[in-house]
Order: structure tokens, then C-alpha cells, then sequence
């Protein structure tokens, strides 16, 4: 089996990825980050997930974006709750957090090279998404060129890194069939960007809106809803 690095944030998408990487074949070493998040209710579903699927290792890296700010996700902002769905996805709204996606590629590129891994990969989606700029195929074809030229092991052609992102052009609903076609269980999974303490989902963010669009549309019932007695 051919190691890999797969970045698991404990959301829908990432924990697909997970299962995906698995179901082709690779051995997978999860990374998540403590970043200055306004909660931790995601590492503890990456934690469940990583468990549930049987990752080689996880490991939790501690990284402090709060410091930056910026972001409702890293700042004391608001996060929006309620806005239209037909808005989702236009401009780029104030829950970006500045550069993330490139922050959290680089350590999995270099863990990919202490692995000796030659693939990378992420959940990042250009459909049902939020209107991320760290989430088009163009950003991820950059960094995967960008990477290839960043490491010993790349100048010294001992490997050639590819970046996966088998999500970036399915709907939600589409990526939550694959999803549980591979056995996943999104039970154990948190999207919520404003979480109670108990991990119950706010409902009116824009993930919970996007989560919730893909599962109707899917046609099945969110077991994460059933967790909270229909939250």
C-alpha cells in the first residue's frame, strides 16, 4: 500500500476523502489542525472519523491563525447565519480564513516527504461550497506544481506529488451517494461553523445550509440530525 496524507478537517467532504483514499488503496495519515478555531467540535469528529476508518496515524498539528484573525472563524465576528441560498457560492464571505488551505497543504507536504508519500489529498469542492478561492481546481493545479519544485525529494526526483481532490467537481449530493456507498457514516462527522457545546449543528450557517441542501437533495435523512433529535 503507498502512504498518503489526508487533510481531515472531521466534515462531510473530508471524511469522503478519507474513504475514497482508502477504497483506492492507500494507507492513510490523517492530518488535522488546531488552528485557532472558535471551537474543537471538528477535531472531535475527526478524531471519531479517523478512528472509525482506520487511519495508519492522525495527527492533531497546533497552529495559531487566531493570532491573524480575519476571519468569523478565527476573529470575534459573526458568523452569518440565514443568508439566501441562491447567494451561497457568490463573492467570498467573511468566514474565509486567509490562506488556510495553503497553511494546511504545506504541512501535509512535508509530512508527505518524511512519509515518502507521493499524494496528497483534500475535500475541496468548486460546487456546493462557499466561494472559497482555496478551493477552485486552479488553485490546486498551482499548488501541485508549486510543491513538486519545494522539496528535496522533488528536485532530487525521488517524488512526484500529486494532489487529490476527487470532490471538486460533485455536487453535495453527489459526493454524500459516494460517500455512503464506501460505508461512511456522516453521523459522526460535524459541518457546523458555529456549534453548540454539545456538537449540536446551528442550522442556519452557510455548511449547515450546504449540508443540509445535499442531503434532500440526495434524498436521505442526515443522521447527524437524528443525533440531535432532528436538529
Amino acid at each position: 500500500m503507498k502512504n498518503a496524507v489526508i487533510l481531515l478537517s472531521g466534515g462531510l467532504d473530508s471524511t469522503t476523502v478519507l474513504a475514497i483514499a482508502k477504497h483506492e488503496g492507500f494507507a492513510p495519515y490523517a492530518l488535522s489542525f488546531r488552528y485557532g478555531q472558535r471551537h474543537l467540535v471538528e477535531l472531535e469528529s475527526a478524531q471519531r472519523v479517523a478512528a472509525a476508518l482506520g487511519v495508519a496515524e492522525h495527527v492533531i498539528a497546533d497552529i495559531d491563525l487566531r493570532r491573524f484573525g480575519g476571519s468569523a472563524l478565527t476573529a470575534d465576528l459573526a458568523v452569518p447565519k440565514g443568508r439566501d441560498p441562491t447567494a451561497l457560492g457568490e463573492g467570498i464571505p467573511i468566514t474565509y480564513v486567509p490562506a488556510r488551505n495553503t497553511v494546511f497543504l504545506s504541512f501535509a507536504l512535508a509530512w508527505a516527504e518524511v512519509l515518502g508519500a507521493g499524494d496528497i489529498f483534500i475535500g475541496v469542492n468548486a460546487l456546493d461550497y462557499s466561494g472559497y478561492p482555496d478551493c477552485r481546481p486552479e488553485y490546486i493545479a498551482a499548488f501541485e506544481r508549486m510543491a513538486n519544485l519545494a522539496t528535496a525529494a522533488g528536485v532530487q526526483g525521488r517524488q512526484r506529488l500529486k494532489i487529490h481532490a476527487p470532490l471538486i467537481d460533485l455536487t453535495k449530493a453527489q459526493i454524500i451517494r459516494r460517500g455512503l456507498a464506501l460505508g461512511v457514516d456522516y453521523g459522526l462527522t460535524s459541518s457546523c461553523y458555529d456549534p453548540g457545546a454539545d456538537g449540536r449543528p446551528c442550522g442556519q450557517c452557510d455548511s449547515c445550509q450546504l449540508r443540509a441542501k445535499g442531503f434532500a437533495q440526495a434524498g436521505i435523512a442526515d443522521p447527524l440530525a437524528a443525533r440531535f433529535g432532528g436538529a
